[in-house]
């Protein structure tokens, strides 16, 4: 009998024969990329995404397209440095000239090219950019690329002509007393728990809108936000979903409404921030998840699982574009009072928390 691996490996015999294949001494590193690199395997769906959402990025930086994620990104990257302590007198060198260019081809789109459903949806992201452009150039001294592009942003149109509102720059954060105690929400926390069981009425759309426009206040990284709810209510729809994620058995069938957060990578210009997709929706998630508990709505996290199989059913139900990836879905209703939740006993903090090791 071969003595046992003192790792938990299994015996040689019991192993893949590509992991039979390779000496023990080599490490995992080259077992890891002969097993997910050059066989056909798990990541192959995520491998693609990224490349389709990298070709969408860059495609979108072409002729008179609106690239709205440099956009964004570059517009939080010029607060970061109007906040800077001290501030430095020329900045943003690398990306200024970028910045304007796609800032000026949003502005010809809002004046002339927008549909007015288009125009509401972009106008708060339009002028965020623009205040920020306007207190960048006004703080920040001469410089030949500066001064060429503080000459082209001040020639620009401004296509809404209601400046009403306060500027969307950095401001000071302030020390009034936050809106909540910390009592409070713990109170909340320990209430919101996952909740299986609803009672058989609709979900009012306009309860689940509020709670997406908190969950919208959650960090994400150059405040991209790349992510989508996409929410159904069709009797249909919800059942073909929630048969597809493992952990719905035995109560799936009393989901009212499913909610999937959709990532599109196309948000990136480098492999380097694939995983943020995962941050940054599951960030707002949990925002939302306490916003529906305010508001008198169970929640229930269903974990998303990539397997081939229900990755290409998803894809086919949401009719996903290459680029997109589920991160989680989510069902959500009105709890039954009589419905049980789990106790759902958490860590403590001895083993959750370490200081300076």
């Amino acid at each position: 009998m071969e003595p046992a691996d003192p790792t938990g490996a299994p015996p040689p015999h019991e192993r893949p024969w590509w992991a039979r294949l390779l000496p023990r001494n080599r490490g995992p590193g080259l077992r890891a990329k002969l097993r997910y690199g050059l066989l056909p395997g798990a990541f192959d769906l995520e491998h693609r995404a990224v490349l389709a959402g990298i070709k969408r990025y860059h495609k979108s930086e072409q002729g008179d397209r609106v690239n709205r994620y440099l956009l964004r990104r570059n517009t939080h990257r010029l607060e970061k440095g109007l906040l800077m302590r001290p501030r430095r007198d020329i900045f943003a060198l690398d990306y200024i000239e970028a910045t304007v260019d796609v800032f000026a081809q949003a502005t010809r789109q809002a004046s002339t090219g927008c549909s007015p459903e288009d125009l509401a949806a972009t106008e708060a992201e339009w002028r965020w950019a623009h205040d920020v452009l306007e207190e960048y150039f006004r703080v920040t001294g001469s410089h030949p690329v500066i001064d060429r592009m503080r000459e082209l942003f001040s020639a620009l149109p401004f296509p809404f002509p209601d400046r009403r509102g306060s500027p969307k720059r950095p401001s000071p954060r302030g020390l009034e007393e936050p809106p909540v105690s910390f009592e409070q929400l713990a109170a909340l926390a320990r209430r919101r728990r996952s909740v299986r069981w609803y009672l058989p009425k609709p979900v009012d759309r306009e309860l689940v809108d509020r709670a997406i426009l908190l969950a919208a206040q959650a960090p994400s990284a150059c405040n991209r936000q790349p992510f989508r709810f996409r929410v159904f209510d069709d009797p249909e729809k919800v059942a073909a979903l929630a048969a597809l994620p493992m952990g719905t058995a035995g109560f799936g069938h009393n989901i009212p409404m499913i909610l999937a957060v959709v990532g599109r990578l196309r948000a990136y210009f480098s492999p380097r921030d694939r995983h943020l997709i995962y941050i940054d929706g599951s960030l707002a998630t949990m925002g939302l998840m306490l916003a529906l508990e305010t508001l008198g709505l169970g929640s229930c996290a269903l974990n998303w699982p990539d397997i081939r199989s229900r990755e290409k059913k998803m894809a086919r139900l949401l009719k996903l574009d290459p680029d997109e990836r589920v991160v989680l879905l989510l069902s959500i209703g009105h709890p039954d009072p009589e419905g049980l939740v789990a106790c759902s006993q958490k860590k403590t903090l001895d083993e959750l928390r370490t200081y300076n090791e």
